[in-house]
């Protein structure tokens, strides 16, 4: 008779299978994430997934939930400035967000927003969200003494940018992509030299 000890199975929390299904979006999109999936490569029964989620959409809903909250706050963590600097916080801004520093965190915001194209509730997260950094960027260029329309329109140009920038492969457009980058970020913000100089 064989004595030795069962191995204990692997105890996963709630935390554990959303992290999972955030992985799982990430590479193969909503279509993709199901629960037999997320149970094979979590090494789990899909009664695991019970016992923390009544059905598939109680996991979806936290999936929005997590993502939503990482998002906001990482967006007032980027746009927050002390006093008097605004100007150099939306440098920061452009840079940070239109640097290639995160492909996964690119291919989750892109996966969610192709699942809001479908979805209600994804599509409703995804536009608190958009407000959110919208506002944020805005109230930097309001700061920053630029007029409340044009503050509009230039973090909705911020965005579009750092967005726009994020799909495309423009190494062979030009070599010098620092300094395209300097450069762009210098037409984003550069009403906000004068208004910044005269305050």
């Amino acid at each position: 008779m064989d004595k030795t000890p069962n191995k204990p199975r692997t105890q996963l929390d709630r935390e554990a299978w959303v992290n999972a299904a955030i992985e799982v979006l990430a590479e193969e999109g909503i279509a993709g994430l199901r629960v037999e999936v997320l149970a094979k490569r979590l090494k789990v029964t899909k009664g695991s997934f019970y016992w923390h989620f009544q059905d598939r959409r109680d996991l979806l809903i936290a999936i929005l939930g997590l993502w939503k909250e990482g998002r906001i706050r990482d967006i007032i963590k980027q746009t927050t400035a002390v006093p008097g600097k605004e100007l150099a916080q939306i440098y920061h801004v452009i840079d940070v967000y239109s640097a290639n520093r995160s492909r996964r965190g690119m291919m989750i915001e892109l996966a969610v927003r192709d699942w809001a194209r479908r979805d209600a509730d994804a599509a409703a997260i995804v536009a608190e969200v958009d407000d959110v950094r919208l506002r944020c960027a805005r109230d930097l260029f309001l700061a920053c003494g630029v007029p409340m329309e044009e503050a509009s329109s230039r973090c909705m140009l911020l965005y579009a940018y750092v967005f726009g920038v994020s799909l495309m492969s423009y190494e062979k457009f030009d070599s010098d992509v620092a300094r395209l980058k300097r450069d762009i970020a210098d037409l984003i913000a550069r009403s906000c030299v004068g208004a910044a100089a005269s305050t």
